[in-house]
């Protein structure tokens, strides 16, 4: 028992931390929101990870039979969260430099963190749970044991997944003195960075899913007899 517990939460760890990767998260949320205070880059961690768990917990136990319903296969998934992820990385790779700045660290005004609320959009989703995450979380949710899921694979979820929104908490909630180690040049330049990465991430994904439904139209082609006249 203790043995599989384990296995199953290192698979899931080892398998959504690199594409989650709460560290680039946490830094990219410096430049979504520059002049939030520290209570709400706080509150911004803490909805962020809580978000983050609620989405990869519900793409790991029901979100196949979402897909299932709606005729949604993985590779559209892919096509269109490659659109989605790219498209956001694009618009962070082309943002002003005086967005970076943390010289511009005044409090974000009441009346716009209103209107104006991020923690879903784009600090989740995209950013941190994106597209390719969620379809790993619906690959491993669908990788059950023939005779089907034992509660030691829902504890050792459960784990996985604590373990990960924890080090979305972490890593947002501390990014700012990550950034005063690095400066406000180097964090820019780390900052830009990811963003390139986040911006080559969804190209990858798109290409995935396109590939995928290339091959399924040629084996398709292949596969269906010709009429003869």
């Amino acid at each position: 028992m203790w043995q599989e517990l384990t296995k199953t939460v290192l698979l899931i760890v080892a398998s959504l931390f690199p594409i989650v990767n709460p560290p680039a998260a946490g830094l990219i949320a410096l430049g979504v929101v520059p002049h939030a205070t520290l209570d709400e880059r706080r509150e911004i961690a803490r909805r962020v990870a809580w978000n983050s768990l609620l989405l990869l917990l519900a793409s790991l136990l029901v979100g196949a039979y979402v897909l299932g319903f709606f005729g949604i296969s993985i590779p559209v998934l892919r096509v269109a969260g490659g659109i989605v992820v790219a498209t956001a990385g694009w618009r962070l790779l082309n943002a002003p430099d005086d967005a970076w700045d943390e010289s511009t660290s005044e409090p974000m005004p009441p009346a716009a963190a209103k209107h104006h609320n991020p923690t879903f959009y784009p600090l989740t989703l995209p950013l941190t749970v994106g597209p390719g995450a969620i379809a790993v979380a619906i690959a491993l949710g669908t990788g059950s044991p023939r005779e089907g899921p034992l509660l030691v694979h829902f504890a050792a979820a459960a784990i996985g997944l604590l373990l990960i929104s924890a080090s979305i908490y972490l890593c947002m909630r501390f990014a700012e003195r990550i950034e005063r180690v690095l400066g406000a040049e180097r964090t820019q330049v780390v900052m830009n960075l990811f963003a390139f990465v986040i911006f080559c991430i969804g190209v990858q994904i798109l290409w995935l899913g396109l590939s995928e439904l290339i091959t399924t139209v040629i084996h398709t082609g292949i596969a269906s007899p010709g009429v003869k006249p």
